[in-house]
């Protein structure tokens, strides 16, 4: 048998680093679709219409989770979307979306922790502290303090981690800290791929801000 030639190693090789990049782009492509169409349903759908487009968001992340098994911002969205859509749906039924989130970005982090700038460490810690606790829930204070704070260290001018953990930390009546890490947030830097959840975001900001502020004027 003939032994290939250095050529054909590299022919091999060229084409390896091709399908490798061109499914990168893939994944890379999917995450996005995620990314911005949560923010589309999140922010401009209202009522029943919202109600079916994350539906139908999920059934989509889903998909793309499936085939990007390794892939940490897949899952991270995922768990994004479904934690979104408990909190959208509310009541006792909406624990079984949030459990299901839960599972979704602790994927993320046995993968990839720090991906999406520890995104997952927010998102989970965004779920303890709005789940109830034992025994209807898993919901726990103290977990979703260490996450959010570990959030805070991977990204510590980040919108989302700053906002988060203020929000948190409103939840706790801890008004004065509250207030400087809204005023974090809302100086943060803009996320060029991201105008519309900004935009959002920056609208939750202004309103926690405004009332973190009425109560620590009394």
């Amino acid at each position: 048998m003939k032994k290939p030639t250095t050529a054909k190693w590299a022919s091999v090789a060229t084409l390896y680093i091709f399908i490798s990049c061109t499914a990168w782009a893939d994944q890379g492509s999917d995450v996005l679709h995620l990314q911005q169409r949560w923010a589309e349903v999140n922010y401009q759908l209202d009522g029943k219409a919202k109600v079916l487009a994350f539906e139908k968001l999920m059934d989509d992340a889903a998909l793309i989770t499936g085939e990007y098994p390794e892939a940490a911002p897949a899952w991270i969205w995922s768990g994004i979307i479904k934690s979104t859509f408990a909190g959208v749906k509310g009541g006792m039924g909406a624990l079984k979306f949030a459990k299901a989130a839960k599972v979704d970005l602790e994927r993320a982090l046995d993968i990839e922790p720090e991906s999406m700038n520890g995104s997952a460490y927010t998102s989970l810690g965004t779920l303890y502290f709005n789940v109830p606790g034992w025994p209807v829930g898993f919901g726990s204070d103290k977990k979703a303090e260490a996450l959010l704070l570990k959030a805070i260290s991977i990204n510590p001018e980040g919108i989302d981690s700053n906002y988060f953990f203020a929000d948190y930390l409103k939840s706790e009546k801890r008004y004065q800290e509250a207030e400087t890490y809204l005023l974090k947030a809302q100086s943060a830097p803009a996320r060029l791929k991201r105008p519309l959840a900004d935009a959002g975001r920056q609208k939750e900001i202004a309103l926690a801000l405004s009332e973190v502020r009425i109560i620590l004027a009394k």
